[in-house]
């Protein structure tokens, strides 16, 4: 049967906790953090399998999951009567009373799932990356190979293997995986590229069959960390049924030289704020305006983003910013920034270098640089932000790679 008549289940795994994202994560899952002023990060996994023409998806959820439920229900409505949908499934304890003990644990739980919908192929993607695929073109690799199962792997330097899992593939067949290497500090580098490595992107097609196999099999497993990418794709390698999909073969409508091929993995605060700057950049990295291949979203019914004079008579000035619907900049000078809806700039105030959530309100003649605002932060009239780090410190912010960084709600400290 042609990859085209295969039938496809996606499931999204968006349980994940982003430890290393707080304040971001304090209230809501990794893949519910808002991203580029109107999305989510969840919104890139989803937007890229539904363009992929797969319109079956489960999204398994856990971790503080109900801003993520909300906005995935809301947002991600399908056509029912066709048989389509995407719906956020929480953990639900079906083998036992605990919750997910890993990526491959949470499918377990969950095979319900696949042996109702009965697909041929099972697409297995992570909530929490930034970047556009066609999963299409990998199935027909996957499909075409025999393999029973395909990592999609992204080319990096060499230098930087130790911070990925590496795949090796077979000096012969590129396309086959000889062995999955977990952080290595010594490894081979491509056969046709000596200078680079194949790092797994956490995402995944299976055979339905292989899958649900191999999870049951994991789930009895003494020692195993119930891991997609730790322990399941390595026992599919010892048994020679994997193969790899190198992201560089994937051509997404729309793209541009510059941002062909761009992911970025954002699990870090640094990592987070990077990526905003390379889709504020002249000439984007990442590039938000491909009509061809969409990221869907909703923001609620806010008006127009505005620019305006400040009631002193000085104009605005804003460049190398974006500008969500709800934003209001009255008098004041917005840099290299990302506003999210409902945004308030002051007259006199300063916002260079920064993200800021929706609510955001930044009073008059206030600076705010290299910072991070989550939701309803209010900045008071004169307030410094990012421009001290030891007075940011002292009030209470979280100060971290060159950046400041305000949860939500947080509250600018008052003076006396």
């Amino acid at each position: 049967m042609s990859a085209a008549r295969k039938k496809v289940l996606a499931i999204v795994l968006a349980g994940g906790e982003g430890k290393r994202l707080m304040p971001l994560t304090a209230d809501r899952a990794k893949p519910a953090v808002p991203f580029a002023g109107i999305y989510r990060l969840i919104d890139f996994a989803l937007s890229n399998v539904v363009n992929s023409g797969y319109l079956q998806v489960v999204v398994l959820t856990q971790y503080k999951s109900h801003s993520l439920d909300r906005h995935v229900t809301q947002t991600w409505r399908m056509s029912t009567m066709l048989g389509n949908y995407v719906a956020p499934v929480p953990a639900q304890q079906r083998v036992g009373k605990h919750w997910y003990l890993g990526s491959a644990d949470a499918i377990y739980q969950s095979l319900n799932l696949i042996k109702d919908e009965k697909p041929d192929i099972v697409v297995v993607v992570g909530a929490d990356h930034v970047y556009r695929m066609d999963f299409s073109q990998m199935v027909a690799q996957h499909v075409e190979s025999g393999a029973a199962c395909t990592v999609a792997a992204i080319r990096q330097p060499i230098g930087l293997a130790d911070q990925f899992g590496v795949i090796d593939v077979h000096p012969e067949e590129p396309r086959r995986i000889r062995e999955f290497l977990e952080k290595p500090t010594d490894p081979v580098g491509l056969p046709d590229s000596p200078g680079e490595v194949l790092a797994s992107m956490g995402n995944y097609v299976f055979d339905a069959d292989a899958l649900v196999d191999a999870v049951t099999r994991d789930s009895t497993t003494t020692g195993s960390k119930h891991d997609m990418g730790g322990d399941i794709v390595p026992a599919f390698v010892r048994r020679s049924q994997a193969g790899v999909y190198d992201y560089k073969d994937n051509v997404v409508p729309g793209a541009t030289d510059r941002d062909r091929g761009y992911w970025r993995d954002v699990g870090t605060l640094a990592s987070y704020y990077a990526a905003h700057m390379d889709v504020v950049s002249p000439l984007p990295v990442f590039n938000l305006y491909n009509f061809e291949w969409p990221i869907y979203t909703s923001y609620g019914p806010q008006p127009p983003a505005k620019v305006v004079q400040g009631a002193d008579g000085v104009d605005a000035r804003v460049d190398e910013a974006v500008l969500s619907p709800g934003v209001v900049v009255s008098g004041g000078i917005v840099t290299r920034s990302v506003l999210s809806p409902a945004v308030s700039v002051a007259a006199g105030a300063t916002v260079d270098g920064s993200v800021l959530m929706n609510g955001v309100r930044v009073g008059a003649g206030a600076i705010v640089r290299n910072a991070i605002l989550d939701k309803n932060v209010i900045v008071p009239p004169g307030a410094r932000i990012g421009v001290d780090p030891e007075a940011d410190r002292a009030n209470g912010f979280l100060v971290e790679d060159g950046l400041t960084v305000l949860g939500k709600d947080q509250a600018f400290p008052t003076a006396g």
